[in-house]
C-alpha cells in the first residue's frame, strides 16, 4: 500500500506565502517524477509543477517565478514553496509521485487526497 500524504495547505492574503509538503509513505522501491497538480471549482486539473529524482524541474505558466517545487530523496517528500500568491491560485492542490513499488512492480501513478488552498483578504 501506497499513500500520498499532504500537509500545508490553508487561507493566505493576496500576496502572502505557503509551503505545502507531500510525502510518500508504503512499501516502496523507487521514486521517479514528483509534482504538485491544482484544481479550481469548474476547470480541469492544471500542472502546477513536476520534479524528476535528478532535480530537473519543470512549471506550469502561471506560476512560473513565484512557485518552486524541490524534493528530499531520501524522505520520498516533494515541497511546494508558494510565494506572491494570487486569487486565482486558489485550489485543492493535488501531490502526485510516480513511482514502482517493488523490483517486479512496473511504475504507476499516485494521487494524494488534495489540500485546499484558499486566497483572500
Amino acid at each position: 500500500q501506497v499513500q500520498l500524504v499532504e500537509s500545508g495547505g490553508g487561507l493566505v492574503q493576496p500576496g502572502g506565502s505557503l509551503r505545502l509538503s507531500c510525502a510518500a509513505a508504503g512499501t516502496i522501491w523507487n521514486v521517479n517524477d514528483m509534482g504538485w497538480y491544482r484544481q479550481a471549482p469548474g476547470k480541469e486539473r492544471e500542472l502546477v509543477a513536476t520534479i524528476s529524482s535528478g532535480g530537473i524541474t519543470n512549471y506550469g505558466d502561471s506560476v512560473k517565478g513565484r512557485f518552486t517545487i524541490s524534493r528530499d530523496n531520501a524522505k520520498n517528500t516533494v515541497y511546494l514553496q508558494m510565494n506572491i500568491l494570487k486569487p486565482e491560485d486558489a485550489a485543492v492542490y493535488y501531490c502526485n509521485a510516480f513511482l514502482r513499488r517493488s523490483l517486479y512492480d512496473g511504475y504507476a501513478n499516485y494521487w494524494g487526497q488534495g489540500t485546499q488552498v484558499t486566497v483572500s483578504s
